[in-house]
């Protein structure tokens, strides 16, 4: 596993570079997903608007006029927040916590934000003062759907994460009303779909606003919403965040985390070997002392969920059971010997379903990325999608471990739900759009 790029360079290249320990895998992937999105949904956008389905908004600007207070704070606090982190994470972070943890706590640089809180505070004022005029001027000119990508994608950026957070607060009520501040500031339990529905709603509210037609931006967004959320899971594969499958008991894997097939019994032998992890969540310490590092525990060791799923023998064994070594998470039992930062390994294989998920959304990318031109009416591309991520999610959903809820005797997790009502959903747009289509 790569947490950070510190280890990436260190396993690829063998140097040891510890300021690489900042920039986190996940969050970097994640970057990278909304960078190929904005690509995505700017080429579509612009075929739309040679299409003529797509119109350019003339809009009144002031040019030549110098910066003002309000310029000039909002890029100060923007660049305090930065540098009060980003420094403080370089010089000030104490060895012990992590950087994810250390990013969403309350420590910083003073130093550092006044430091970059200053310096683009000066380079708006010196960008300004360059297109200054003697008499400020108003200017008409034309934006057109694509030039607003950026401004989507933040928005996108922003909801997407207070949604992500607001339902994984709704799935897991009793830890947020024990602790709301702290739930909400934690680096961990991001749901998806919480963030899916939150930036959609604000994205199209923006696109109204605008002018934009929101059924040309949502078909748009589709190919673009499937590629960053299979380059999205590579983070989690890599990082190895805690969202992966439930057991393969087909397999087993010893205190280092080499994966074998498992013999008759041997599965079983292996949860009682380390039944204080399944049970109550422990394992030892660095000093031999049992302390809590998971919160996924069960009654008994017979409720722990497993699937034997074996697989053919010239694939390697990784792909049906993985052991996550050195996650991001610290969840599992000390590798012998290792006294990294990140020494912990699963002691059982889990089904590593964010590779799966990369795969499967890849390959539905692709699909949509070749049908995109041959679809004519407005809507079916986006129902299109919701009816291809709603069944990779349930699909996906049934190896993984959730909260269940009973829904007429049927149980079923908060995704599921979800998943199912995004197929139905697919199915009556794509019947609405057919039957409306001039």
């Amino acid at each position: 596993m790569y947490p950070n790029l510190y280890y990436i360079f260190k396993d690829w290249f063998g140097v040891d570079w510890a300021p690489l320990k900042i920039l986190n895998t996940f969050g970097l992937m994640v970057a990278i997903a909304f960078i190929a999105a904005a690509w995505v949904i700017s080429s579509e956008l612009r075929r739309k608007e040679k299409l003529g389905l797509l119109k350019y908004r003339e809009e009144t600007i002031r040019v030549g006029e110098p910066a003002s207070i309000t310029d000039l704070l909002i890029n100060g606090i923007i660049g305090f927040l930065f540098g009060y982190k980003l420094l403080g994470l370089i010089f000030s972070k104490p060895a012990e916590i992590n950087p994810q943890e250390y990013i969403f706590s309350g420590a910083g640089s003073i130093w550092g934000g006044l430091l970059v809180g200053g310096l683009l505070a000066f380079l708006k004022w010196y960008e300004k003062n360059k297109q200054k005029l003697p008499q400020p001027e108003k200017r008409i000119v034309r934006i057109w759907p694509h030039d607003r990508v950026g401004d989507i994608v933040i928005i996108a950026l922003v909801f997407g994460i207070l949604g992500a957070k607001l339902f994984d607060s709704i799935e897991h009520l009793s830890d947020f009303l024990s602790d709301p501040i702290g739930q909400l500031l934690s680096p961990s339990g991001l749901t998806f779909y919480g963030g899916l529905i939150l930036a959609a709603i604000a994205v199209c509210w923006y696109a109204y606003r605008k002018g934009i037609t929101i059924k040309h931006l949502v078909d748009s967004a589709a190919p673009a919403l499937m590629i960053a959320y299979a380059i999205g899971r590579i983070g989690c594969q890599v990082a190895g965040d805690g969202d992966w499958g439930i057991f393969n008991s087909a397999y087993v894997s010893d205190e280092y985390g080499k994966v074998s097939v498992a013999a008759p019994g041997e599965y079983k032998a292996n949860l009682q070997k380390n039944s204080a992890y399944f049970l109550d969540g422990k394992a030892l310490d660095t000093a031999n002392h049992l302390v809590r590092i998971t919160d996924r525990t069960w009654p008994g060791l017979d409720q722990v969920p497993h699937k034997s799923i074996k697989g053919p023998s010239f694939l390697p064994k990784w792909l049906f059971a993985y052991t996550y070594p050195k996650n991001v998470n610290a969840d599992g039992i000390l590798i012998p010997g290792d006294r990294d930062e990140h020494n912990r390994v699963l002691p059982q294989p889990v089904f590593p379903t964010p590779l799966y998920e990369t795969l499967i959304c890849g390959l539905m990318f692709i699909l949509m990325w070749a049908v995109r031109r041959k679809i004519k009416v407005a809507w079916v591309m986006f129902g299109f999608y919701l009816i291809l991520n709603g069944i990779e999610r349930f699909l996906v959903e049934t190896i993984r471990v959730n909260k269940l809820y009973d829904v007429m005797g049927i149980l079923l997790s908060q995704a599921e739900i979800i998943a199912i009502c995004l197929v139905l959903a697919g199915l009556g747009l794509i019947i609405y759009a057919k039957k409306h289509n001039k």
